[in-house]
């Protein structure tokens, strides 16, 4: 309830048309997410998968689990990345049952990101820029252990992302600069929304 409120406050203040909406696995989000933005795509961070299923995998079977693990999501279009997940649910299917039905549970929002100019790819198949924002905040806050009280975190919290926001204001995200990828990006808003908005 309180995802879907932050979620329906930034709707009233204007953010309304989104594409794709990119998710760590935290319970319930990506369906306040749905609720709030019908039309967009989710996708499901890869990295966080991974991550999530790494420690429930015996130690001698880690490497060769997660290197046939990432030719699922590194296949160069859609159907080869099924193709892939076919290959490792018969390889590890009967081993790790839980696993295997967990990712095949989430696959189509893991591979979202194949509708989306490939350029782009690393940028939203995983949530891991807002995760390093995050990591900030808590390097920051962290060695200030007798903060007075909610305010003055608060106004440390604004302050960093005054100038994390100066920061990375003139950046472009690797591919999102490429006039191709704008092109493809504006034709997507437009056939769900009506026009372009870039």
């Amino acid at each position: 309830n309180g995802w879907r409120d932050v979620l329906k406050d930034l709707y009233r203040r204007g953010v309304q048309e989104v594409l794709l909406g990119v998710f760590d696995g935290l319970p319930g989000l990506d369906d306040a997410f749905r609720e709030v933005y019908p039309k967009a795509d989710v996708q499901h961070c890869i990295v966080h998968k991974v991550r999530s299923t790494f420690p429930k995998i015996r130690v001698q079977d880690r490497n060769d689990f997660i290197k046939d693990l990432k030719t699922i999501y590194t296949a160069k279009e859609h159907d080869l990345s099924l193709a892939a997940f076919d290959t490792v649910k018969a390889k590890w299917g009967k081993k790790y049952p839980k696993e295997i039905q967990s990712w095949e549970d989430q696959l189509s929002t893991l591979l979202t990101f194949y509708k989306y100019p490939v350029l782009i790819k690393e940028a939203i198949y995983t949530s891991n820029p807002i995760e390093r924002m995050n990591k900030e905040f808590r390097k920051r806050l962290r060695p200030m252990n007798s903060l007075t009280n909610i305010d003055t975190a608060e106004k440390i919290v604004y302050l960093e992302t005054i100038d994390y926001n100066e920061r990375f204001a003139n950046r472009v995200i690797r591919g999102f600069g490429d006039t191709l990828v704008k092109m493809k990006l504006a034709e997507l808003f437009e056939k769900r929304y009506g026009q372009p908005n870039l």
